[in-house]
């Protein structure tokens, strides 16, 4: 197992740094100039001339890219071009925010995603597993964005049960970890879940199913098993996958909820980036991408020695 993960981790950083150099390049060919957000239209060549050195613009882009990653080694992202703020505070407060909502979001679409996929594989061809099939490819069908407009004009607007945006009672962007805040994470975290539902309980629908059918299960009933023990070597043999596909949807909820974050103006990674976006804000833009790109570079770590260590298979192959 111990080699196991020196061979991963050993991967791990050649993918880095390959991260990081298509975070840098992909931000610096983006058409338009970032210091326009910020300098005066009747600045003279002098002042945009200085405004540059200031922030390293000046130099080639191999020579910018060797300080930025100096300076990432030391902890430091810059500063905001539009606030001014270290870029490093304003990144891991709002990937926190966004780590919340994932993981609530997890929480909600894992354990339903798995019921339903194995009641569907369990009985593959019913009406029940037509139902479900159903609830899934609308689970995934369905703009989640336009989901989440729906939960707020029904939930907020017309009940008045829960807080339509913010983390917090008057919109505050701070977390605490009472029933006020907690009622701000309901309808993001809802509304993030149901592609991720979909997803998993298609993938364990399927995966239950093909395992099922296996001439060992049918040996396993000839050897006298309950249905119950059955059922427990089924989910041993569809974890390894199913695993697989629960850490990269996780992924996904910390890196691609912009849109979710936008609508319930939830101060996250993706509300972060959206305004880095508008803002032409570099090093905001480049410090938020590659966190959220190495945060998915350590879940796919995590998930693979995860597999092994469920799967011996894994490690031997």
């Amino acid at each position: 197992m111990f080699s196991y993960l020196l061979r991963r981790l050993i991967l791990v950083l050649p993918v880095a740094f390959g991260v990081s150099v298509i975070c840098f390049l992909l931000v610096q060919i983006a058409p338009g100039d970032p210091l326009t957000a910020i300098m005066p239209v009747d600045a003279t060549a002098e002042e945009q001339a200085a405004m540059r050195a200031a922030y390293g613009l000046d130099k080639p882009l191999p020579l910018q890219y060797a300080i930025w990653v100096g300076n990432l080694a030391q902890g430091d992202m810059g500063r905001s071009i539009a606030t001014g703020r270290p870029v490093a505070g304003e990144v891991f407060g709002a990937v926190q925010n966004s780590l919340l909502l994932a993981v609530s979001a997890a929480v909600i679409a894992f354990p339903i995603g798995i019921f339903l996929g194995f009641l569907a594989g369990y009985f593959r061809d019913s009406a029940l597993d037509k139902a479900v099939t159903a609830v899934s490819i609308a689970g995934v069908s369905v703009p989640n964005y336009w989901l989440g407009i729906v939960l707020v004009i029904i939930f907020s607007v017309n009940l008045g049960w829960l807080p339509s945006m913010g983390a917090g009672p008057g919109g505050s962007r701070d977390w605490s970890w009472n029933w006020e805040h907690m009622r701000h994470l309901v309808l993001p975290a809802v509304t993030l879940a149901v592609v991720p539902i979909g997803i998993v309980s298609r993938t364990v629908r399927a995966l239950s199913g093909d395992i099922l059918s296996m001439d060992f299960v049918q040996a396993l009933y000839a050897k006298g098993m309950t249905r119950f023990d059955v059922l427990i070597h089924v989910g041993r043999n569809a974890a390894s996958t199913a695993l697989s596909v629960m850490g990269l949807q996780l992924g996904y909820l910390l890196g691609g909820s912009i849109l979710i974050e936008t609508v319930f103006n939830w101060p996250g990674s993706g509300f972060l980036l959206s305004n880095a976006i508008f803002q032409r804000d570099l090093p905001l833009l480049q410090g938020t991408i590659l966190v959220l790109a190495l945060f998915f570079v350590a879940m796919n770590l995590i998930v693979d020695v995860a597999q092994a260590a469920i799967d011996p298979r894994v490690k031997r192959s």
